[in-house]
């Protein structure tokens, strides 16, 4: 028994409407590039980038190369410092400072300075 045309176009508008179902739509190239950019660490080098413009801003000129930011974590950046004479001066100016780096960078809320290398 053959099927009826009807019954074959049915069954053709079914197997299109299960094609339509499963296939995969393209993806925003926003959402590609930036899935790569976490993946290959191309976001925390332009992160740590911007940062590192913001507390040479904050500190001034004078003090910007004797010092680099660290980490942030929990909204507290850790800012080595060549020296302790840089440490205590920015000790004095640390409320300076976190006004400027609040106003740059919204999520910075407490400051810790620690002596230690600078490349």
């Amino acid at each position: 028994m053959e099927p009826t045309e009807a019954e074959e176009l049915q069954s053709l508008q079914e197997d299109v409407t299960n094609r339509q179902r499963f296939r995969r739509r393209p993806k925003p190239i926003g959402e590609v590039l930036s899935r790569l950019m976490a993946r290959r660490g191309y976001a925390q080098v332009q992160q740590s980038s911007d940062l590192q413009a913001a507390v040479g801003k904050a500190v001034g000129k004078s003090l910007a190369k004797h010092c680099r930011p660290g980490k942030l974590s929990r909204g507290v950046l850790e800012i080595h410092v060549r020296n302790s004479s840089v440490l205590q001066e920015l000790t004095f100016q640390k409320k300076q400072v976190l006004g400027k780096l609040t106003q740059a960078e919204g999520k910075i809320r407490d400051l810790k300075f620690r002596v230690g290398q600078i490349d």
